[in-house]
């Protein structure tokens, strides 16, 4: 069956950098475009980053641009984001999701979804 399983979340500083890892199993990755979500306590859960299956097109959220990067191994079936300059308002789990081909923000067209990370941003 499909399986995302992030890591690399923790606790970091204000200022400070993360990089979170997505690897996917259970599908052709390189058939599917693959997305960061993340979610605050008592918060909707909101669209971060999304890549295309060739890693030729990505989308941003207005409030990571610049501070973030998404990028894919599709040789490792794996997904990265790179996050600078973090923010406590970054402080969130967050989840890697898979869909078919094209980019998109909109968070129920995803097909499969990992379990999430932990970050934490202390100010």
């Amino acid at each position: 069956q499909v399986q995302l399983v992030e890591s690399g979340g923790g606790l970091v500083q204000a200022g400070g950098s993360l990089r979170l890892s997505c690897v996917a199993s259970g599908l052709p990755f390189r058939n599917y475009a693959m997305g960061w979500f993340r979610q605050a306590p008592g918060v909707e859960r909101e669209f971060v980053a999304a890549i295309a299956w060739s890693g030729g097109g990505t989308s941003y959220a207005d409030s990571v641009k610049a501070r973030f990067t998404i990028s894919r191994d599709n040789a490792k079936n794996t997904v990265y984001l790179q996050m600078n300059s973090l923010k406590p308002e970054d402080a969130a789990v967050y989840y890697c999701a898979v869909k078919k081909w094209v980019v998109t923000t909109i968070m129920g067209e995803y097909d499969y979804w990992g379990q999430g990370t932990q970050v934490t941003v202390s100010s």
